[in-house]
């Protein structure tokens, strides 16, 4: 069941969205060459408890960290790791915000130091992707709209889109309906109706989309080793257009 939400629980949510969109402008300056992605993820949740908000990922299905941090290969759930970035590395962080039982969902993928125009490439197209899915998310419009965006645009710049994850609704649970894949044919799907409330997060990778998952049971990398990016905002669909609720 797709639960539609009102003025006041949009508001909630996109006050979540500020604190987590903060936070990532704070990690915008503080990633480099030599910091670990343990680091990173202690001062994630130091910055959401200071801002009186929790990190929702963390204890959810057993996952033991307030971020996700995915390096290079990795596409999603990777774990904090003490091993330092190295000049060239890109990583994702992905976190979750839970404010008054109210959440928020952004992932975003940084460069670390100086990175080879193959990995500047696929950040900037991944990038956009997102920003062409998040022009499809209109009333009326359904949910395979955003989705066909997404793949058309992504693989016209030769890059693959991740099936095995998809965005999803959002409300005060995670992970809620409708499920949005980043591929398809467009008009396919539910309709998208004002007050629905979605992430969307594409994951591009530049080889083959296939996914294999690690021994933690977790992290999800490309089966060919090839760099993986994902950038992705929570999406409130209004009368007026799109709302991104975990706008930087």
């Amino acid at each position: 069941m797709i639960i539609l939400k009102n003025q006041e629980e949009i508001d909630q949510m996109r006050a979540a969205g500020e604190i987590l969109a903060a936070c990532h402008r704070e990690l915008a300056k503080l990633i480099r060459p030599g910091i670990t992605t343990w680091e990173i993820d202690q001062f994630v949740e130091g910055f959401l408890k200071k801002h009186n908000v929790t990190p929702e990922q963390k204890g959810y299905s057993g996952y033991p960290y307030a971020t996700c941090a995915s390096v290079n290969d990795v596409i999603c759930h990777g774990f904090p790791k003490k091993e330092p970035l190295k000049d060239g590395d890109i990583v994702t962080i992905d976190m979750v915000v839970n404010r008054n039982g109210w959440l928020a969902d952004s992932a975003w993928s940084y460069a670390v130091g100086n990175i080879s125009e193959e990995a500047r490439r696929l950040l900037e197209v991944t990038e956009k992707s997102l920003y062409l899915g998040i022009e499809q998310a209109v009333v009326g419009n359904r949910i395979g709209d955003i989705s066909h965006a997404i793949q058309t645009y992504a693989q016209e710049q030769g890059y693959s889109v991740v099936r095995d994850f998809t965005g999803h609704g959002i409300g005060q649970k995670m992970h809620e309906e409708p499920y949005v894949p980043h591929y398809g044919p467009a008009g396919r799907g539910p309709r998208l109706k004002e007050g629905m409330v979605i992430t969307i997060e594409p994951m591009l990778n530049v080889g083959t989309y296939h996914v294999k998952i690690d021994e933690d049971g977790w992290t999800a990398r490309t089966r060919d080793g090839k760099l993986s990016a994902q950038y992705e905002h929570t999406i409130a669909i209004t009368a007026d257009g799109p709302l991104i609720l975990t706008k930087q």
